[in-house]
């Protein structure tokens, strides 16, 4: 089973974020930043570990992020099948 999937039976779903920043040399001009990673919901905890990482390392100030998350499977989706398929 690949990595993707046991992150979606453990409950992590994919979470964009569009982060807006203000540029370092131009405060006044705000510039877009989309983030995108699996992370489990409700509290974020990849999201929140890279906006700590921008808000440490990084120059350009943080204005706003906007993010959604959508949970790809779910325990009740998944079930194990025996069978075989064979094909020609």
């Amino acid at each position: 089973m690949n990595a993707e999937m046991e992150m979606m039976l453990k409950g992590y779903g994919l979470t964009t974020a569009q982060i807006f920043y203000r540029m370092p040399d131009h405060p006044t001009l705000l510039q877009s930043y989309v983030w995108q990673n699996y992370d489990l919901a409700p509290d974020f905890p990849e999201m929140k570990g890279f906006l700590k990482f921008w808000e440490e390392k990084l120059d350009g100030p943080l204005h706003s992020v906007r993010y959604v998350h959508r949970k790809m499977i779910s325990a009740s989706e998944w079930r194990a099948l025996q069978g075989e398929f064979i094909l020609h």
